[in-house]
């Protein structure tokens, strides 16, 4: 109300409170934000790296081709040098990059300590073979080299001689081979849930606990923790993988057996495991060797299945896995590298005597 002579006094606005949104809504909001960020920075770092691999294998193939043009217009006496150094020297290099350098690095940094600031000699190798938990590696990863390549190597034998006496082998054969298809992580991860274990009363998903449950085992155990079952476990991972390799190549070298001498030791009175044991087995024995130690090779190198499955624990852990924790987990470079340089060590031997029977088999052919 206004005052004759007196300005009206103006009043201010009221503030009214603005309505509070409900306490989920708000985290929902911040939840979509987050998401949505985190999907845009997950397409960046995609395409950038998209990018980035585009490029590379865009400028190699640049670099290839003009080298390719240069070598092909050259004439006289530079020709065949050129030729030579253009086929040879991105391989020599490549050779060099990615092995060669990595090897005498490795080599330097196992005689260092964890951070590679003081050179300890030859105390990182004492470790690996004084210490415990490596000794109790050391012997995993050597009954994985026995039992494993063995394993898969005789069922690839007894499969080849079954397969190829039946009709449509070509179809039992892929299907047998297929798991090569298959990396050892996916194929980890099939055996994982194979292996999956619920306890007692709970319905069972993993076959091998379901079958358990069906023959009269009520409350079938944690596969994955059972020591040392875990181990052997694992390792029929590695066996279904390689099955079908050592099945294919072993087939290829007993058909490539003369007849002839088949002939010759069924009319001398030999069959059945006796033609087998004396004519077969002595026939394919440099292949048998050859896959033997391929799969010897790639057991040593074990470290996906491993890791995907159980990662080191219960008991399971390798030299391979061994490596990657010391230097990836524990950030101990030195102790890593002595590991990766055992390992070296390891596969040397068996490298050498493949490739001393690769030649050997030339020689005869």
């Amino acid at each position: 109300m206004s005052v004759p002579g007196f300005p009206s006094p103006v009043l201010p606005p009221l503030a009214l409170p603005s309505p509070a949104l409900p306490a989920p809504v708000v985290e929902s909001a911040a939840d979509g934000l987050a998401t949505e960020r985190l999907a845009a920075g997950a397409w960046t770092d995609a395409a950038v790296k998209f990018g980035n691999t585009f490029g590379a294998v865009a400028g190699f193939l640049g670099i290839l081709l003009v080298v390719l043009l240069v070598a092909g217009r050259a004439r006289g006496r530079l020709a065949r040098p050129l030729a030579v150094a253009v086929f040879l020297g991105p391989a020599v290099l490549l050779l060099a990059v990615g092995l060669v350098v990595p090897l005498i690095r490795t080599v330097y940094l196992s005689l260092q300590n964890d951070d590679g600031t003081r050179f300890v000699g030859g105390e990182n190798f004492g470790w690996a073979f004084t210490s415990d938990s490596v000794q109790k590696v050391l012997v995993n990863t050597l009954l994985w080299l026995v039992v494993a390549p063995l394993v898969a190597t005789g069922l690839g034998l007894v499969l080849a001689l079954l397969v190829d006496r039946m009709r449509g082998q070509s179809v039992f054969k892929s299907l047998i081979f297929m798991p090569m298809a298959i990396s050892l992580v996916g194929a980890s991860i099939i055996f994982k849930f194979v292996y999956e274990s619920r306890g007692p009363g709970q319905p069972q998903i993993g076959l091998l606990s379901q079958l358990a449950v069906a023959v009269g085992w009520d409350d079938p155990p944690n596969w994955l923790l059972s020591q040392p079952l875990n181990t052997f476990l694992l390792m029929a991972v590695m066996v279904w993988v390689q099955t079908g390799f050592a099945m294919v190549v072993l087939s290829a070298a007993i058909k490539a057996i003369p007849d002839e001498v088949v002939e010759a030791a069924r009319l001398d009175g030999a069959s059945g495991v006796r033609l087998f044991w004396y004519v077969t087995v002595p026939m394919i024995r440099a292949t048998v060797m050859v896959v033997l130690t391929t799969v010897m090779i790639i057991t040593l190198k074990a470290f996906d299945i491993v890791r995907t499955m159980t990662g080191g624990n219960f008991g399971t852990q390798v030299l391979a896995n061994e490596m990657y924790s010391q230097s990836f987990v524990q950030f101990n470079s030195g102790r890593g590298s002595a590991l990766a340089v055992l390992l070296f060590l390891a596969v040397l031997p068996l490298v050498a005597y493949n490739i001393v029977q690769l030649r050997k088999e030339r020689e005869v052919r």
